[in-house]
């Protein structure tokens, strides 16, 4: 709520930011690959888009689709990273089902990538006075996403892909947090124990982010929420120092683009399509999304596109 309210107040024009930086290798080292060396997929990680049918959002997130999708080498896949519309914790039911119809009729007709989602704090309905409806917490968003289960895997092209529910309610019931549960924990811990390859790691809200240094109001005291970070990121980190094929974490949630080395893990926070909620940049981040290059030996080329 306090990174809204100061957004409200930064209005104004989509500006430019700084030319976009060259291509890094991380992961595996680049220079240990074949020479000539070929990704074998390239992917697009899409995150906060916050889907409604004002400032010109639609044509903003057209532009999007169509900009990652005429590039000089095609993507494979997409990746979205949640908060797929605006808000549906603050939003009666048929104000819901108009932002869901206008995302989803966007990119039925917009793009002709396979799109694999995450769930965002803002897709979930927590109004306290609706517990008693079916569709009360994340049902709603599954249901029009088609998933049965809120965190769940796939492979392609040798990479496994994680894509995790890191969305919850606190212990009060009051407000989410970041975190993964005991069910969920276990899953992931045989998840990448099985994998043959390299993993690629994502989520909504950050398994490790420093973006909450940026506050101009904090002088020597500075202090991170269990909403904007996991609160189980020792746990998980832990987990991935016992298996080096975990190569690279996605997140979006923060609106802001940053990329973190722990561990010899890439951690990696996009900024958002959205930008400062359709009113802008946040910060210093322009509207946007990843683009990562996937080697077969586990490394990445990626960066940062403002579409």
């Amino acid at each position: 709520m306090q990174r809204r309210t100061l957004l409200k107040s930064l209005g104004g024009l989509f500006l430019a930011p700084a030319a976009a930086p060259l291509l890094s290798a991380t992961g595996a080292s680049a220079a240990s690959r074949p020479s000539g060396a070929q990704p074998v997929l390239r992917v697009a990680h899409i995150t906060d888009v916050h889907m409604k049918d004002m400032l010109d959002a639609p044509k903003h997130f057209t532009t999007c689709l169509h900009n990652l999708q005429r590039l000089d080498r095609p993507v494979d896949l997409v990746l979205n990273g949640g908060d797929i519309v605006f808000d549906m914790n603050k939003e009666n039911l048929s104000t819901i089902d108009a932002q869901w119809k206008l995302m989803k009729g966007i990119v039925q007709s917009e793009c002709s990538l396979p799109i694999h989602y995450a769930l965002g704090n803002h897709d979930i309905w927590w109004n306290e006075d609706d517990k008693g409806q079916a569709i009360y917490g994340k049902k709603y968003s599954m249901d029009q996403l088609g998933l049965t289960r809120s965190w769940y895997s796939f492979e392609k092209a040798g990479w496994k892909f994680i894509v995790l529910d890191s969305c919850h309610l606190d212990i009060d019931g009051t407000w989410y947090i970041g975190k993964l549960g005991d069910e969920q924990f276990q899953w992931l811990s045989d998840e990448v124990a099985g994998a043959t390859g390299p993993v690629l790691v994502m989520t909504h809200i950050p398994i490790l982010t420093a973006t909450n240094l940026i506050d101009e109001h904090v002088v020597n005291r500075w202090e991170m929420t269990g909403g904007d970070m996991h609160t189980d990121t020792a746990k998980i980190i832990s987990l991935f120092y016992k298996h080096p094929n975990v190569r690279l974490c996605l997140s979006g949630h923060i609106h802001l683009r940053e990329k973190l080395v722990y561990d010899n893990i890439t951690f990696i926070c996009n900024g958002a399509v959205s930008g400062a909620w359709w009113k802008g940049n946040n910060r210093e981040t322009a509207p946007g999304y990843g683009l990562i290059d996937l080697y077969a030996d586990g490394s990445f080329d990626e960066r940062y596109i403002n579409y």
